[in-house]
């Protein structure tokens, strides 16, 4: 035959192989994309209710990977059915490439392995990681993301903006938890009476008051700190309100401390707040109390401003 004509077959052959493993592969990526518009109607019908978001994204989440686990076996069998003698040999040069040129998305898979594992957080935890404070609210193989708090926004409400963090970050920062294990934190809020006042009657009406706001809280958090220590090496201390009294520059300083839920804090520190001004209002005895200065003449005449 043909010198060129016997080429010319060839590569028509190649061509034609080549051609059935593109087809068979862009055949197995949409049997893949419409299984999981699919599944995720078969849920979506199924979970329809708010109570079930958190089932019905996971549910979303586990066919997703098993979905896109099974494309990538599959096309990797149509392009490697031909392959042999040296796949190790080509694997392995092949990884040791990979690694190299994809390091830090390879971290990130392997920081949402230790995230899966390990269990540092879980949907709808508050954490602060790098300096970021935010609800979970997305965890996926290269980064998790966060609903944002504080920032500048006062008593760490939400921003409203959404977070992008890799998972790599878990492995080179500090996480800070609020609520796993145990759904409260402690707050403080200092009260300043004048050393005029009668400091210890402000201390009882202190007491009094976040007694009455933050007591309730009381029983479940101890019910929850008595679980979290037979998880944690933690011991459970009193969790009662308690105010604690110090003097400072200008007064009586009468700090509040109680518990409060995460996302409840800047609330109830407005209804304490509240009371505290409407009480002391009542009683002439006992004024908040504010820096002064003192100013000194060369005469000796002394001014206070």
């Amino acid at each position: 035959m043909n010198p060129f004509l016997s080429g010319l077959f060839s590569f028509l052959s190649l061509e034609s192989a080549l051609a059935r493993k593109v087809l068979l592969t862009l055949l197995v990526v949409v049997l893949a994309v419409v299984a999981r518009l699919l599944i995720y109607r078969y849920f979506d019908r199924r979970f329809d209710e708010e109570s079930s978001a958190a089932l019905r994204y996971r549910w979303h989440k586990i066919s997703s990977y098993a979905l896109t686990a099974l494309a990538v076996f599959f096309v990797g069998s149509i392009w490697l059915q031909e392959v042999t003698g040296n796949l190790t040999t080509y694997l392995g040069l092949l990884s040791a490439g990979v690694a190299i040129a994809l390091r830090d998305p390879l971290v990130n898979v392997a920081g949402w392995g230790y995230i899966l594992w390990r269990r540092p957080f879980d949907l709808g935890d508050r954490i602060e990681i790098a300096g970021i404070k935010g609800d979970v609210i997305d965890k996926r193989i290269f980064a998790f993301t966060l609903m944002e708090v504080g920032n500048w926004v006062d008593a760490e409400q939400s921003t409203g903006r959404v977070m992008h963090v890799p998972n790599a970050y878990v492995f080179t920062n500090d996480i800070a938890n609020y609520t796993q294990g145990f759904a409260f934190i402690w707050h403080e809020i200092p009260v300043v009476v004048t050393f005029e006042s009668d400091w210890r009657k402000a201390k009882r009406l202190l007491e009094e008051i976040v007694a009455r706001h933050a007591g309730p809280l009381v029983p479940e958090a101890g019910r929850q700190m008595r679980r979290a220590t037979s998880r944690f090496m933690i011991t459970a201390g009193a969790l009662t309100p308690k105010v604690y009294t110090r003097v400072v520059d200008f007064g009586v300083q009468l700090t509040l401390r109680y518990l409060t839920g995460v996302r409840q804090r800047r609330g109830l520190e407005e209804a304490i707040w509240e009371e505290i001004l409407d009480v002391f209002a009542e009683h002439p005895d006992i004024d908040l109390a504010y820096p002064t200065y003192r100013i000194y003449r060369p005469e000796g005449d002394r001014e206070e401003a």
